[in-house]
């Protein structure tokens, strides 16, 4: 029994170097596994913080172009009552010119008519100031010349009908007239 003891023990020792290796193996074959899940986890993570940067732009973009909505939602409304505090600013320029005229009423008119104004420039709207300034095609409609040497050349004289910018952005332009030097050609 003995020899088969030492047989079996010798066995057991040459069967011991197989075991190490298997097991290193298998040791090294879960560190590359492990090595596989990290960078996979970690192109997770980057693909997560890609995802969130992405959105985080797209409710800005969105939240940006809602407030432009709502700025300039309002600009056809503006557009025609324009075409109204036209008929009203003329209607109180006409009215001043007349002789007779009752006074009070044309200050109620006139207190009217800045209540509008001001009421339209809590929603954006700015007149642009046209006479006196140099003429400038983004934001004046040269409608006629006059030769003056009054002024300098390509200032406005007058303005026929005022323009105006909504937070910012052009409106309607002013109509106006544009000095030239005497002795050129008037339109």
């Amino acid at each position: 029994m003995e020899a088969n003891d030492k047989y079996e023990g010798l066995a057991a020792d040459q069967e011991m170097p197989l075991e190490q290796g298997a097991e290193q193996k298998e040791s090294e074959s879960l560190q590359q596994e492990l090595a596989n899940l990290k960078k996979e986890r970690d192109s997770v993570h980057d693909q997560l913080l890609r995802k969130q940067a992405e959105f985080d732009n797209y409710r800005k973009r969105v939240d940006r172009e809602k407030s432009e909505f709502m700025q300039f939602a309002s600009s056809d409304l503006m557009k025609e009552l324009l075409n109204t505090l036209d008929s009203f600013d003329l209607a109180l320029r006409n009215a001043a010119g007349e002789r007779g005229g009752n006074a009070n009423t044309l200050r109620g008119f006139e207190l009217i008519y800045k209540q509008l104004q001001d009421t339209m420039a809590r929603f954006g709207l700015k007149a642009i100031e046209a006479k006196g300034q140099k003429f400038d095609p983004n934001f004046h409609q040269a409608v006629s010349t006059q030769a003056s040497n009054a002024v300098e050349e390509n200032t406005v004289i007058e303005e026929m009908r005022k323009g105006y910018t909504m937070h910012g952005r052009l409106l309607r332009p002013a109509m106006v007239s544009v000095s030239v030097k005497d002795g050129q050609p008037r339109s």
